[in-house]
């Protein structure tokens, strides 16, 4: 396999672990790693050679254009979430620039992470999404929709997440994984409800996996360059039920959260809801077509099911009732 020069942003958050350590054990390519903060990089960058860690953000982009002039293949995590300014100038405005930088004629791929949530049922953009949407989502919306006008758009594999797990005592847990370890406590009261929704989820490690194959096998021309990133989908009941039978809670009855119970929820407890929350209310169902797994490749898919979820994530059953 030809050692290829890999530029990668975003390297020392969720995905950014997962994906920058299964290039370093697992290829043989040239890594450039841009971390804002070196010290979050929980890697041992000196177990090969061939990695360089380049200390900057997305706002710096600027000072790496000679070294992106050189690059075959540009994996681009790197993503902002804090203020509407900084926001838009990292997802949008520098992440533009940054494609700009790279030759058309040496890049052979770029693999740029988008969210599924920009994204209607179809996998067509959802206008929602730029209505109303939440900073970042509203950014990554902006970002995606303009790709086609950059002279580099024929190389660009977008990737949407649905649902990110991950994370450990070495690498930083996803949004998600954060809050599984209290399941325990919501099983009991979730088991005496059934909800309308339905979900992807997806483990960072498969989309690691995903990742590493894209770099050494890059989609030839006609085949797709916009992925889901996400198991099959589950609905919400499947995944009360299976969280019920690994922690071993009886479900004796079940009570439909209508959208009027729901709400009556909402008034009774104050929540506040802004106006992107309300719509992923009336439109649980969070589902796409043709999701792509590490399956889907030929590889093993490393967390499938709900129940690996709950082991991924430290989640002990409890003792059988």
């Amino acid at each position: 396999m030809t050692v290829k020069r890999i530029f990668v942003t975003g390297a020392s958050g969720c995905i950014g672990h997962y994906v920058t350590e299964a290039l370093v054990q697992e290829t043989d390519h040239e890594l450039f790693l841009l971390v804002r903060n070196p010290d979050k990089l929980k890697l041992d960058v000196s177990s090969r050679p061939g990695i360089t860690v380049l200390q900057g953000g997305m706002q710096d982009i600027g000072r790496f254009s000679e070294l992106l002039k050189t690059i075959d293949c540009a994996i681009l995590i790197a993503t902002a979430w804090g203020g509407p300014q900084e926001v838009f100038d990292t997802n949008v405005v520098q992440t533009k620039k940054l494609m700009n930088l790279l030759d058309p004629d040496t890049c052979q791929q770029v693999i740029y992470f988008s969210t599924a949530s920009i994204l209607d049922r179809n996998n067509q953009p959802l206008k929602q999404a730029a209505e109303i949407g939440t900073d970042y989502i509203r950014t990554k919306y902006l970002c995606y929709t303009s790709l086609s006008g950059l002279a580099i758009a024929p190389r660009i594999t977008t990737l949407f997440p649905t649902l990110v797990l991950g994370g450990d005592s070495q690498k930083p847990r996803s949004h998600i994984s954060s809050g599984i370890a209290e399941v325990t406590k919501w099983a009991n009261l979730l088991r005496f409800f059934k909800a309308d929704g339905s979900f992807h989820f997806i483990h960072a490690r498969d989309i690691a996996q995903v990742v590493v194959y894209l770099v050494d096998h890059p989609p030839a021309a006609g085949d797709r360059r916009n992925l889901i990133l996400g198991n099959p989908a589950v609905t919400v009941n499947q995944m009360v039920e299976e969280a019920c039978e690994y922690l071993h809670r009886p479900i004796y009855f079940r009570i439909p959260l209508t959208m009027g119970l729901a709400n009556f929820f909402i008034a009774l407890f104050r929540i506040r809801m802004a106006a992107w929350d309300r719509f992923c209310m009336e439109n649980p169902h969070l589902t796409y077509q043709d999701p792509v797994t590490p399956e889907t490749f030929g590889l093993r898919t490393y967390c499938a099911t709900l129940t690996d979820v709950l082991k991924l994530s430290g989640v002990e059953p409890a003792s059988q009732l």
